[in-house]
Formats: structure tokens, C-alpha cells, sequence
């Protein structure tokens, strides 16, 4: 339960990077192969499927875009260390990290180096396990299983009358919103820069990234002049 007002930066934050990964996912789907990236049920069956099939590169491919989504969250967890959501912690770090990896991505695609797809699988992994949890909540801004789930379990809750945490589900469907609107941005930049498209989560990452640096900074400093001020105003 939330018992407290949602900090703006955690929904801001959440909106940015969950249409980001809307955009990323589009390109995926649209790209040469057809490979969802910001989330791995359908890319394990894919696996599983083509080793079936007995056809070797598409089975390859798709255990190297969950490797490399495996390998973003190893490096989430090595930078963040942390994963519950709270402020102060690496996620400028983090996020940089991911920007590098998208424009490297876009970059790769753009000359036909099927490896693209992998650097923006990972920075996607990166992403989905910069912060899973939030006041209990879990928090996912990569794929949207979760998030459509417990919105249905609280619809259902309310209309028998129990109690639902409604602050919770509207940071739920600020997610939702973020991605579906991040999936038509993705489809339509697609239809005219193809896999160029990417730059533009690639940017939204690091701008995010940036901003949240310059507001982890800005509030330390508030926080330490604090005492300061109450002790001048006391002598």
C-alpha cells in the first residue's frame, strides 16, 4: 500500500523510460527479424522453437538477445546494487550506461550488423532491473505482463467492494500509457528512419539519466543546508 504521494520523479521517470522501451520493442518488431527485445517469453519459445525446427541461426539468435538481456540486468545489479526504488541511488549511472548501448545499437543496425539487436536487448535488461520494487509495488517499465495483471486483480477487487491501493495503479497506468505511446512513436519513426529510430529511446535515456543526476545532487544539497539554516535562525 502507498501510504504517501508518489515523488514526481519516480512518475516522470517511469513514463520517459516505459515509452522508451514502448519505441525500442516497436523497432524490434518491425526490424529485419521480427525479435521482441524488452522482454524474453516469446524470445525463449522462439528458442525452443527453432532448435525444433532444426534451423540453427534464428535458434542462435535468439539465445544471444536473451544472453545479452541476462547480461543487463548482471549489470544493473553491479552498478545499482540495490532493488528497491530510492533516491540516491545509480540510476544516472545506469541510464548513461543504456544510452551508450542504444546509440551503439542504432549504429550497428543502421550498416546491417545483426548484433544491434543484441546491445538493445541488453540495454533493455539494464533497464528492467534498475528498479523492481517501490513501496511494495512491483515496478517494471520494459514489458507490461505485470502491470496489466494487477490492474485487472484490482478491478476485480473493487467490484466486490474490498479496499484497492488506487496510488499504485495510477503510477500502473502511467507505465501503461508511457509504453503504448512509446510503441506508436517507435512504429512511426520506424516507417520513416527505420532502425535509426533508436536514437530517439537512446536520447530519452540519457536525458533522463542526466536530469536525475543533476536532482539526486540538488537535493543532497538542500537536505545538508537544512540543519544549517534551523541552527542560525536558533542562535
Amino acid at each position: 500500500m502507498l501510504t504517501h504521494k508518489t515523488p514526481r520523479w519516480i512518475i516522470v521517470g517511469a513514463l520517459l523510460l516505459a515509452s522508451g522501451a514502448g519505441c525500442i520493442n516497436a523497432v524490434g518488431f518491425l526490424g529485419a527479424h521480427h525479435q521482441a527485445l524488452t522482454h524474453m517469453s516469446g524470445t525463449v519459445t522462439n528458442l525452443g522453437v527453432e532448435l525444433v525446427r532444426g534451423d540453427a541461426s534464428l535458434a542462435w539468435r535468439a539465445f544471444g538477445v536473451m544472453l545479452f538481456f541476462f547480461f543487463g540486468c548482471l549489470l544493473s545489479g553491479l552498478v545499482i546494487r540495490e532493488s528497491t526504488l530510492r533516491l540516491g541511488r545509480r540510476y544516472g549511472v545506469a541510464l548513461a550506461l543504456e544510452s551508450a548501448l542504444l546509440f551503439a545499437a542504432a549504429l550497428l543496425l543502421r550498416h546491417d550488423v545483426a548484433s544491434g539487436d543484441f546491445l538493445a536487448a541488453m540495454a533493455c535488461g539494464l533497464q528492467n532491473a534498475m528498479a523492481t520494487s517501490y513501496s511494495g509495488a512491483v515496478l517494471r517499465t520494459t514489458h507490461m505482463t505485470g502491470i496489466i495483471t494487477d490492474l485487472g486483480i484490482a478491478l476485480g477487487l473493487a467490484a466486490r467492494g474490498s479496499r484497492v491501493d488506487w496510488r499504485r495503479l495510477r503510477l500502473y497506468l502511467v507505465v501503461l500509457a508511457g509504453f503504448f505511446s512509446g510503441g506508436l512513436l517507435g512504429a512511426f519513426g520506424f516507417l520513416r528512419f527505420g532502425t535509426d529510430t533508436l536514437l530517439f529511446p537512446a536520447a530519452i535515456a540519457g536525458v533522463t539519466g542526466l536530469s536525475y543526476t543533476v536532482f539526486k545532487h540538488h537535493e543532497r544539497r538542500r537536505h545538508t543546508r537544512m540543519p544549517l539554516t534551523g541552527t542560525a535562525r536558533s542562535s
